[in-house]
């Protein structure tokens, strides 16, 4: 029995990257039964030309139906959209939540006035010493930076998330050329061949896979509790030890670790706001009792 990843799913059809080779197959007869839906990025096992398991998922976007999502490379516009710590901490947040490894590219960099380049330069070193992997440059796309980025994403499944103008299409242009895609048009590239069929599929770009560009719109929203929304800041999980309190929320509790680590510049000043805001959103939100309902 070999294993491999779904490459594409088309009207029953499961095309399985596995060893370099693509195989068709057809999903077992009882998967339907057992509400088993395979979808692109699942690992899974086949014999014969059949799909016969699917492994378990680490996550699982909606827009595109993608599972086992390795990186996602958020492109963030340091000018023209205005950078905002905020969408960013959402994105981020998000993609802990999906246990995708976030990967912060700034574009439009050449933009910046001196001024404005050492200021974001703080900022960007405030989410390096968190532990993000950043692309941070005078010069959007370098060739160097470039060349990192490829090897970082080879032979994983990447979605790209950002938000409109901030430059993804710019950035898989210079990521592949041979794409040459006009603002906008990545969702066309990556789903090239669909005409009236329904398909999803994995694209080949630079020796990465990369799925459809989502319509990530899971940072828009807050699925998780004010008692799970601390793990999600990294910094803040690993400082959590030292509270006073055990399930500290880090907000008005006596003898706060974190609290402490803001006072004294060891945690972002910005990033505790956010995280203030966003307890307050999900405190406040009203449950969505239809949310699960078939």
């Amino acid at each position: 029995m070999k294993q491999g990843i779904i490459q594409q799913s088309l009207s029953g059809f499961y095309d399985i990257l596995a060893d370099g080779e693509i195989y068709r197959t057809r999903a077992r007869g009882n998967f339907r039964a057992r509400k088993i839906k395979p979808i692109v990025g699942d690992r899974v096992e086949f014999e014969n030309g059949y799909l016969l398991h699917v492994l378990p998922r680490k996550n699982e976007l909606v827009r595109p139906p993608v599972a086992t999502v390795d990186i996602a490379v958020v492109v963030t516009a340091a000018k023209k959209p205005t950078f905002s710590t905020n969408l960013l901490d959402r994105q981020l947040i998000a993609l802990e939540a999906q246990k995708i490894i976030p990967v912060i590219y700034f574009s439009k960099t050449d933009l910046l006035d001196d001024d404005e380049y050492a200021k974001l330069a703080e900022i960007v070193d405030g989410y390096r010493k968190i532990g993000y992997q950043i692309f941070f440059s005078r010069e959007a796309f370098a060739e160097d930076q470039l060349h990192q980025l490829k090897e970082l994403l080879k032979d994983q499944i990447v979605t790209m998330m950002g938000q409109t103008g901030a430059g993804k299409s710019t950035l898989l242009n210079h990521f592949a050329p041979g794409l040459d895609l006009a603002t906008g048009e990545i969702s066309t590239a990556l789903k090239r061949g669909r005409h009236t069929t329904r398909k999803v599929s994995l694209l080949n770009v630079a020796g990465a896979w990369i799925a459809d560009t989502p319509g990530f719109s899971s940072y828009e929203t807050f699925d998780m509790t004010v008692e799970e929304l601390p793990n999600f800041f990294p910094e803040m999980k690993e400082l959590a030890p030292n509270c006073k309190f055990r399930g500290c929320l880090h907000l008005k509790e006596p003898q706060c670790a974190v609290k402490d680590a803001v006072k004294n510049g060891i945690i972002m000043k910005s990033r505790y706001d956010d995280y203030v805001q966003f307890h307050n959103l999900i405190a406040n939100q009203k449950p969505d009792y239809g949310k699960n309902k078939k």
